[in-house]
């Protein structure tokens, strides 16, 4: 068998709370053994040693950090050799590239100075914003994908699944209102595997329209009197992947896989900033997003503190934050989930919409990234959410949503505490939609 790159050697998978161990060669394993449909408190976390970042000369992430995905160690242990898992991750970005009008890249962070100045820091400090908005479908969210999509492929090259031919693959299925749910039918439309989307009543019609130029089969989901506390999209979904299709989701909990290639965007800004930041704000939702950011600044070597933000209409990751220390500790509370993470009782209400998630599924890894690094969880008022859109508009040139900005909201919030020359992060991911609909089909960028 073919060795594992030096950086990934003794690579595995490990449930942050039953400490169940998944052998990284593992096929079709996507959650952790122990997870069944009465119990879903159970996540999978990438478990390897600390090695110093080295990433090779290429515009493309996932071949500048390839030595340090877990799906490239993946390939290599089940007999690819290097030039084939190369080629595979080459290709595919080539076929993502003639559907959404760009493949994946190292996207730019820079320092925003009308942003900087109309908050206050000085010149040694400042605010330094990564645009996802021009990445692949419009946010950071394919990057979590992308990685599942080449543990698929690199699966079917070695012919370690079930189907013995293209038609036969069973559909890929995903929960999603928006950005997760366009990278998603983007990726699996420029291999042409078969998408099913679980979507929320609240879809914007703009990002129907999309779903449906992609090709994806849609399913609306209503909530209904017989169904558990959360979202009815996730109910749907896993009833779809109990009855066979692949869990293409950029939930942990539901697709370990996730938590892979969405660490590029972090080693990036470690890299393009020299390893030197103060403070990061990321907005969140299901938890994906902050857990990889904070999982790439730890195998980094850099401790930035880290700041999830989630909105006044819905914080079950502060509640859980409060909870965890409560109970013992915020760090590793994996064991005390039933204390301290459970479904938003109200309807969750934003204009920062695509971080709504009834539960922050990726919470444990949050907590752990925010209590190693000294950060806390920021709940920012709708005003603020507003406030934050408006002056992402007036103080930088990115045509971000709200949601993308939603980690604004968090800073101004925060501004108070900060000083003048602190070294700020922020990631816009999440291109404004409304009222321009362009389908990423036929080489066009969402714009």
């Amino acid at each position: 068998m073919t060795p594992t790159s030096p950086q990934m050697l003794g690579t595995e998978f490990v449930c942050a709370v039953c400490h169940a161990v998944v052998g990284l060669e593992s096929s079709l394993i996507f959650a952790c053994p122990h997870a069944t449909d009465t119990d879903r408190r159970h996540v999978l976390h990438i478990h390897e040693s600390i090695h110093p970042l080295q990433p090779i000369a290429d515009s493309n992430p996932f071949l500048s950090f390839r030595k340090h995905l877990a799906v490239d160690a993946f390939g290599a242990r089940i007999g690819l050799d290097e030039l084939e898992r190369i080629n595979i991750i080459s290709s595919t970005n080539k076929q993502i590239e003639q559907v959404c009008g760009t493949g994946f890249v190292t996207t730019p962070i820079t320092r925003q100075d009308r942003l900087s100045d109309a908050l206050g820091f000085s010149a040694a400090g400042g605010v330094w914003v990564k645009d996802e908005t021009h990445n692949v479908a419009g946010s950071q969210k394919g990057r979590h994908l992308f990685g599942t999509l080449l543990y698929l492929l690199m699966s079917e090259r070695a012919s370690r699944v079930p189907w013995a031919s293209l038609e036969q693959r069973p559909a890929l299925a995903i929960a999603s209102c928006g950005n997760a749910a366009i990278a998603a039918a983007s990726l699996a439309r420029a291999v042409q595997w078969p998408i099913t989307v679980f979507v929320p009543v609240s879809s914007s019609p703009t990002v129907l329209e999309i779903l449906q130029s992609l090709g994806a089969t849609v399913e609306v989901c209503r909530r209904q009197k017989d169904d558990s506390t959360g979202d009815p999209c996730i109910h749907r979904f896993r009833q779809a992947v109990a009855g066979g299709s692949i869990p293409f989701s950029v939930q942990g909990t539901e697709n370990a896989w996730c938590l892979d290639g969405g660490r590029t965007i972090g080693w990036e800004i470690a890299t393009d900033l020299d390893f030197v930041l103060d403070r990061i704000y990321v907005q969140v939702g299901g938890g994906a997003f902050a857990s990889c950011v904070g999982s790439a600044f730890k195998t980094a070597g850099i401790h930035p503190r880290l700041h999830a933000v989630q909105t006044s209409g819905c914080a079950p990751l502060s509640r859980a934050w409060d909870a965890a220390i409560e109970h013992g500790s915020a760090r590793d509370a994996g064991a005390r989930w039933a204390e301290c993470m459970w479904p938003w009782e109200q309807e969750p209400h934003s204009l920062a919409d695509g971080i709504l998630d009834d539960e922050t599924y990726d919470w444990i890894s949050v907590l752990n990234a925010m209590a190693d690094t000294g950060g806390h969880p920021i709940v920012a008022d709708e005003e603020l959410v507003i406030r934050a859109h408006q002056m992402a508009h007036e103080c930088t040139d990115i045509d971000v949503s709200p949601t993308g900005a939603a980690g604004l909201a968090g800073l101004i919030q925060n501004r108070h505490l900060l000083a003048d020359n602190e070294r700020v992060a922020l990631i816009f991911s999440g291109i404004s939609r409304e009222g321009k609909l362009v389908s990423p089909v036929a080489g066009a960028r969402p714009q």
